[in-house]
């Protein structure tokens, strides 16, 4: 316990408590000035919800792909496995300016978008797209043991029963997930609040526009800002911690739901 604790304390309470002293370093006048300018606002509500937006779309696709490799035997099935975890392996730079080339009015596929009005690079779509991509592993490596742990015997039971496809989708594979689907939605919450590198590229960083949390401590460093920068910090992990407990409880009371 010991070790644990102290290893902790190094690398979780230490880090933490320096980000804590250099912005209170401030003075509460400085600091909420800071905290509160409408730039800063701006960047905290889109960093917010481009990532519960990304995190409820891996939740959906990411599900949807963990049901596909562990239910069905395609070929190729062991490649397309293996490419789920691209993401993990894959700079993040590399990765915004891979999606900035597909995405862009150019690119790949955002030559065939522009003429239906649909622009992704340089917009919050496209912050949305780069947070969905780095966070699809999480949701799909979390659910794929637990769909494989769920024995078909249990479906087929139900279907003895009487139970139809959705009866038994809604009734016996949801409840059995839901844990499962909360811890992704989690981890893929918490990539996309604090992710910098594959968003940096494809945000175009507009202030009031396409800016978040980690671009604006990005500039206020670049400006020997530091103490700004902390204090810009320590609210973003205020709000990230309380987000994430609240998930955690929901996640709780699933597992104690299922387990009843």
């Amino acid at each position: 316990m010991g070790t644990t604790l102290s290893y902790l304390g190094i690398m979780v309470v230490l880090p933490v408590s320096a980000l804590a002293a250099r912005g209170g370093s401030l003075g509460w006048e400085e600091f909420r000035a800071t905290v509160t300018a409408p730039r800063v606002l701006a960047a905290y509500g889109l960093s917010i919800g481009t990532s519960i937006g990304a995190a409820l779309l891996n939740v959906v696709f990411g599900g949807l792909v963990a049901w596909v490799l562990v239910r069905y035997r395609f070929p190729g099935r062991r490649i397309l496995d293996a490419l789920i975890d691209l993401p993990f392996a894959l700079p993040t730079a590399v990765a915004g300016i891979a999606l900035t080339s597909l995405y862009a009015p150019s690119g790949w596929i955002g030559r065939w978008l522009r003429p239906l009005g649909i622009e992704v690079a340089y917009t919050r779509l496209g912050i949305v797209v780069a947070l969905t991509f780095i966070g699809l592993p999480f949701v799909v490596r979390t659910v794929q043991p637990v769909l494989q742990d769920l024995e078909q015997e249990i479906e087929d039971a139900a279907a003895t029963l009487g139970a139809g496809r959705w009866q038994t989708f809604r009734r016996v594979l949801v409840p059995a997930v839901t844990p499962a689907l909360l811890t992704g939605f989690t981890l893929s919450l918490a990539r996309g609040l604090g992710e910098y590198g594959s968003v940096v590229f494809i945000a175009g960083n507009m202030p009031f526009r396409t800016e978040v949390v980690p671009l604006l401590i990005m500039s206020r460093l670049e400006q020997f800002d530091y103490g700004g920068a902390a204090a810009i910090g320590m609210v973003m992990l205020v709000l990230s911690c309380a987000l994430l407990l609240g998930v955690t409880a929901l996640q709780t009371a699933g597992h104690r739901r299922y387990a009843g």
